[in-house]
């Protein structure tokens, strides 16, 4: 009889560790979690993490997130699952954290005994106890020192994908080597949460992977390696405690002992790099080349499959974690469900089936008004307040009930259209649109989605696509990267065809779109 053969999925997010499994076939058949503030409580996390008292620096305890592993595995074997079938692991983790393993530490995860958990032998690992993660931004004198010595910004964000951000993991290693430096001196080793979760795992430091090592202000996106004025800015001798960058793809080994003798994994398993949370999650969706993903949560994030980015000081442009010749993009809308259920009360008695009457009872391009809506300073573009525009361009103090509807809607997606084609977003006969998220539920919403994008939206009921990408991607890598992402799946795992775009929708739109820049150009010059 044939070996049946799984694949895991992990991802260390910010407030909970969670897996999947999937069968040959695709389909999940085994998850679990392990919620941090719940489940381990002697840690004492708010919303997985610790925060100062200025909210400035933001860490969370490497031991827990080691824990909460033997936690999970633990778990997955009393819901049933095999280890033994388990082919290959990859996995993901919240991007931007960085792990410090003190001088001493791989040569005690090459001995450690199946006997004892992993928490009780790794207790001396680390040259810091806590490990700064995405939510820090206390590092605003290193972020100005790096575009300083590159020669700007724009000329950053041309090597590296992105501006210098404070709570990337280059501006963090610099502050800790200008204010610890006898702490970094101690340091054998630097991971990203992706690449420490991998090292636990392989029983050995696992390297960093080119698609969350470009969230780090320190990768040459181009050269597909560490810039090497970046690094010299940073901190001395960083290149030796990164260790070199490889392709999402890499198998890197097989599993650690440790886990074949205590759980009974093979001991032929696999180990592919880990990623970030947002590059697992473009596994996730399935997308294919020239598409774009959007997430309509809290805040409104935007994903791109890029041949040819063009890198900007708001959005990130990151290695292709599917392919290492391509990239993706990612934009994040700060004002997103909460601006859409703002107005849903305001216009719509808080109902979303009035919001979405009032919606369709107006035509397309809503009579030529225009409205732009941000409750917090938004990212893309950085300004707050209501901005409302006649069809004559006139800035107005008040909409109709009817058209504020239609005006926020539109707003928001010309939005992120005007933002993806500067990013280098081009559409094509082949291109889709993925929606997820809580309004992706919402067919009126959706509506306006294809019709302003002229696209095809497609939408998405799979919940934790950083971790089924994981599991995706686990399999993938044993393919090999040459071989094509998308041909494994005889079918789309949990997507349906929600839109199509109306047939006047490129006439009424295009020329929306033109205006639509120059009246956001008008309101960041105020």
């Amino acid at each position: 009889m044939a070996q049946i053969s799984s694949y895991l999925g992990i991802d260390f997010s910010t407030q909970q560790l969670k897996a999947v499994v999937i069968n040959e076939d695709l389909e999940v058949t085994h998850e679990s979690a392990v919620n941090f503030d719940l489940d381990l409580p002697e840690f004492r996390t708010h919303g997985g993490v610790h925060s100062s008292e200025d909210n400035l620096t933001v860490t969370a305890p490497t031991m827990m997130w080691i824990k909460a592993l033997d936690m999970l595995l633990e778990r997955l074997k009393l819901v049933g699952v095999d280890f033994s079938t388990i082919t290959s692991i990859s996995g993901a983790a919240q991007q931007h954290g960085s792990v410090y393993w003190k001088k001493g530490a791989e040569q005690i995860l090459k001995e450690i005994s199946p006997s004892k958990f992993l928490h009780e032998q790794l207790q001396g690992c680390f040259s810091i106890r806590d490990s700064p993660v995405w939510m820090d931004s206390s590092t605003k004198d290193q972020c100005s020192a790096l575009q300083f010595a590159v020669g700007g910004a724009m000329k950053l964000a041309q090597i590296t994908g992105s501006r210098a951000f404070e709570r990337f993991t280059g501006n963090q290693i610099a502050k800790l080597s200008r204010s610890r430096p006898g702490t970094y001196d101690m340091t054998e080793r630097i991971s990203l949460v992706s690449s420490f979760g991998a090292t636990l795992f392989l029983g050995q430091y696992a390297p960093i992977d080119l698609s969350d090592g470009s969230g780090m202000n320190l990768l040459d996106i181009h050269a597909k390696d560490w810039s090497e004025l970046c690094l010299e800015v940073c901190a001395p001798s960083l290149v030796e405690k990164l260790g070199k960058p490889v392709p999402s793809c890499t198998v890197l080994g097989t599993i650690s002992p440790y886990f074949v003798e205590r759980y009974g994994f093979s001991e032929t398993c696999k180990v592919v790099a880990f990623t970030g949370d947002n590059p697992a999650s473009l596994a996730g969706t399935q997308m294919n080349k020239g598409d774009m993903t959007i997430s309509l949560g809290t805040s409104d994030t935007v994903f791109l499959w890029l041949t040819d980015p063009k890198p900007s000081l708001s959005g990130h442009i990151l290695c292709n974690p599917i392919n290492s010749k391509e990239f993706m993009a990612l934009l994040c809308f700060k004002n997103g469900s909460l601006t859409r259920e703002r107005i849903r009360d305001d216009c719509a008695e808080g109902s979303w089936q009035l919001f979405n009457d009032i919606l369709e009872s107006t035509p397309r391009g809503n009579f030529g008004n225009i409205g732009m809506f941000f409750d917090l300073m938004e990212i893309l573009p950085p300004v707050c307040g209501d901005y409302r525009f006649n069809k004559d361009n006139k800035l107005i103090q008040r909409f109709s009930k009817e058209v504020e509807v239609r005006a926020l809607v539109e707003g928001q997606f010309l939005a992120k259209r005007v933002y993806a084609e500067d990013m280098g977003f081009k559409i094509d006969s082949s291109t889709r649109i993925i929606a997820t998220g809580g309004a992706s539920t919402n067919k009126s919403i959706i509506q306006v989605l294809a019709d302003i994008f002229n696209l095809p939206v497609y939408v998405m009921d799979i919940a934790n696509s950083a971790c089924l990408g994981s599991a995706l991607r686990a399999k993938h890598a044993l393919l090999g990267e040459d071989f094509c992402f998308q041909d494994m799946f005889i079918k789309p795992l949990g997507i349906q065809l929600s839109a199509t775009p109306a047939k006047d929708a490129a006439e009424v739109y295009g020329p929306m779109l033109a205006r639509y820049r120059i009246l956001e150009g008008k309101i960041r010059n105020e």
